[in-house]
């Protein structure tokens, strides 16, 4: 797989070049750690530190060409390349030097500001149950056709997804599904990868804010439908309930058709007689061409729609939705998204990765719409993050659930009493909350309150094994925790 630089950096943007451009290439990296003879490391620009910090390193441990956007002094038998975009060159360069897989798969991309893991996962047994078998990236892991490995970021650099999905050409798959968040976009992770068809979920209060305003945020997502792209998805998925949908839907460039999706009457692909109970969501679901009905192993209106936006990718693909309903008997559900925790307890318990004010309303409105008796809520606030939202999302437990425990999830560097000072300016009805310090302790207090036909939702973590405390990731799984103490209730052991 070794190409020259000359090969390599063919027309892009290089501001001034030190040493050979004829050296090979035998790798690629941005971790001066991983840096070894021959390899080529990307010094990138980031938040908390600078690539560049890191050279001498990745030189000394044999890395032979260094891209940055910095100027640097020479070493000798290294070459240096200068850039204007550190980001957009690693794209490039890594579909080069993977010999561009995303050409041979049917790329099918998902974004928005919540459900993504959940629709990415639906599309993906979608279409492995009409045919093949399809890959994917996203937040929980990363299923490459040979292996399924765990994923440390919801969209992975560049120079990682790229190797990725050459690992799926190789495995002979043919369809793989990408989730790709805010971040992934504002860092080119997915700058020039050939997707067929983008679905676009839902534009939220929380993603507005990370992006500064709704607006900025709307500009961040229009980026892979318009002609700032440098390759333009040949269709894309909108939702018609929502208001960013149908602006989006007006924005699409000349080339780009739509598939429309939601409960309007519009909708190319919708949804109607919507019943959610405990076990899961009844609907017809109405196509080009068809109708049915479906049952989905999923609670909440929500898990609803994730499911229409994946209908209506399959459909962009050219799949018949009428085997779908079939299909979704086998959906095994998707790890900590409203996952259901089931030890012969005679009330419901379920997990979920809800950590925004909009994500728990969403899993408490599912559990009310399901018509359990009472709603318990275990949630917290996660450490280094915006300290203003923290009241907005009490408030928004408050309104939902009948009772609820306060307690730690990820507090980092922070203290959770100052955590909780935070928390407590949300509060309205102090009858209705406990704060407890220890997350295993809040979550039994929950379970010990619970009567036949409660639900209890334990919110925040979802799939993660760990509780971050400071500097160090601790053991915890909501999952685990909340089956140990379910079957000691059962049986009677201590």
């Amino acid at each position: 797989m070794e190409q020259t630089l000359t090969d390599l950096f063919d027309g892009i943007d290089i501001v001034a070049t030190s040493g050979t451009m004829g050296r090979t290439v035998s790798c690629l990296t941005t971790d001066s750690r991983r840096a070894m003879p021959g390899c080529l490391f990307f010094a990138l620009p980031g938040q908390q530190t600078d690539g560049s910090f890191y050279i001498e390193e990745a030189v000394d441990r044999g890395a032979a060409t260094i891209v940055s956007e910095q100027v640097r002094r020479a070493h000798a038998g290294v070459t240096f390349i200068q850039v204007r975009d550190a980001r957009v060159a690693m794209a490039q360069v890594s579909r080069r030097f993977f010999g561009y897989p995303d050409q041979s798969l049917n790329l099918y991309g998902v974004t928005g500001s919540h459900g993504k893991t959940t629709t990415v996962h639906l599309i993906k047994h979608l279409l492995d149950a009409s045919g093949g078998r399809a890959g994917m990236t996203g937040s929980i892991s990363c299923d490459l056709g040979s292996r399924l490995v765990p994923s440390f970021r919801t969209t992975p650099e560049s120079v990682e997804l790229v190797g990725m999905m050459a690992q799926m050409k190789k495995a002979g798959l043919r369809d793989a599904v990408v989730e790709i968040d805010a971040r992934g976009i504002r860092q080119q992770n997915v700058h020039g990868l050939d997707f067929g068809v983008i679905a676009f979920l839902n534009l939220t209060e929380d993603t507005g804010r990370e992006e500064g305003s709704e607006e900025a945020a709307y500009a961040s997502i229009r980026r892979m439908f318009d002609r700032e792209a440098d390759v333009l998805p040949r269709k894309a998925v909108i939702p018609l309930d929502s208001p960013w949908g149908r602006k989006l839907l007006e924005d699409l460039p000349e080339g780009v058709s739509a598939v429309t999706f939601g409960t309007s009457p519009e909708a190319d692909v919708r949804a109607s007689g919507i019943h959610v109970d405990c076990r899961g969501t009844r609907m017809r679901l109405t196509w080009p061409g068809g109708s049915s009905k479906v049952t989905l192993p999923l609670v909440g209106e929500h898990n609803a729609r994730h499911f229409l936006a994946a209908v209506a990718t399959c459909c962009a693909a050219g799949r018949n939705p009428g085997t779908f309903g079939k299909a979704m008997r086998s959906f095994p559900g998707v790890p900590g998204r409203m996952e259901r925790i089931d030890e012969g307890q005679p009330y419901g318990v379920f997990v979920d990765h809800a950590h925004t004010e909009t994500t728990l309303g969403n899993g408490l409105d599912a559990l009310k719409e399901a018509g359990c008796g009472r709603v318990l809520a275990v949630f917290g606030c996660g450490g280094n993050r915006d300290r203003s939202r923290r009241a907005f999302m009490v408030k928004t437990v408050q309104e939902r659930a009948d009772f609820a425990w306060a307690t730690a999830d990820n507090p980092r560097g922070e203290s959770l009493e100052r955590i909780f000072d935070d928390m407590k300016k949300g509060v309205v009805e102090h009858a209705k909350i406990d704060f407890v310090n220890d997350r295993r302790e809040a979550i039994r207090l929950a379970l010990d309150t619970a009567r036949e036909g409660d639900c209890v939702l334990l919110a925040g973590k979802g799939h993660e094994s760990f509780q971050e405390m400071g500097d160090t990731l601790l053991p915890f799984d909501d999952r685990m925790v909340a089956r140990e103490l379910l079957s000691i209730r059962t049986t009677g052991d201590v």
